[in-house]
């Protein structure tokens, strides 16, 4: 007799309520997927920093561009399936300090700046820090800034710089010139990185809005560019994105310099009282 109250339970339940337990199933198995792409971001990380150890630089290059792309999906699977959660906010993190901080420093150490000896490996610490700050001000900063652009060079960014550099010249560098320009560009992005200097990050960019005819030709140009050589187009899009927070903030400055502010109210309107009717 019990069993069948218990079954006849199970058949009166509320259809609604099996929907909404099904549903609650699967918001826990999505959260499974973004945390798959962050786990292959760790993964390709940590398989360049062993590919640096053992000097195959451009497979190690090519593993940390892997990871930036893993790491551009990860968010937007998150969002897309409504899984996003604190947990997996914080583990991307870690996983971009191993991949974006730490795997790019020892890919440059050991490509062109161990024959700085301590000040190599100083400089390519200080790449990570300043990447660790990076991540830290993005986390607490998530609900302040504006969403158009990014406050400093996105770790990811700067971590694609030095890769792209690596894949444009693959061979260890000899050349005593190259090394201290690879020395400086890298206390730059270290700079950069910690800065208030501000990059668009084209999260605005509305995709359905109808655009003019010439940019599909424009488009075609640049995958035909692309195509054509394929690490040195990567590495002036690299170096475009790092300097053009600079090229704006230095703009901004000499615009303000040919229109300086008004002083002791000059120019301003004044409020005149408007009389009833």
């Amino acid at each position: 007799m019990e069993m069948k109250s218990r079954e006849a339970a199970s058949d009166r339940r509320p259809v609604g309520g099996m929907r909404r337990l099904s549903r609650e199933r699967l918001s826990r198995g999505l959260f499974v997927l973004p945390t798959l792409f962050t786990v292959g971001n760790l993964f390709c990380g940590y398989l360049s920093i062993w590919c640096s150890i053992r000097g195959t630089f451009e497979i190690a290059a090519y593993l940390i561009i892997i990871a930036a792309v893993l790491d551009a999906l990860d968010g937007r699977i998150a969002r897309l399936t409504h899984s996003a959660s604190e947990f997996g906010e914080e583990y991307d993190s870690l996983a971009d300090l191993v991949s974006f901080g730490v795997a790019p420093a020892v890919l440059a150490y050991s490509w062109g700046l161990s024959d700085f000896s301590r000040l190599g490996w100083l400089v390519s610490f200080l790449f990570v820090v300043c990447g660790s700050m990076r991540l830290a001000r993005f986390n607490i900063m998530t609900h302040v800034v504006d969403k158009k652009y990014f406050i400093g060079l996105p770790i990811p960014a700067a971590a694609a710089t030095l890769s792209t550099l690596v894949l444009a010249t693959p061979e260890p560098l000899v050349d005593r010139v190259w090394m201290t320009g690879l020395l400086v560009l890298t206390i730059l992005l270290s700079y950069l990185m910690i800065s208030t200097i501000r990059y668009r990050s084209f999260k605005d960019l509305d995709l359905k809005r109808r655009r003019p005819a010439w940019i599909l030709p424009l488009i075609a140009l640049v995958f035909a560019v692309v195509a054509f050589r394929p690490t040195l187009s990567l590495l002036a899009l690299t170096l475009v994105f790092a300097g053009s927070g600079p090229a704006a903030k230095l703009v901004g400055f000499f615009r303000r310099g040919k229109h300086p502010a008004p002083e002791d109210g000059r120019g301003k309107t004044e409020d005149v009282p408007v009389e009833p009717v």
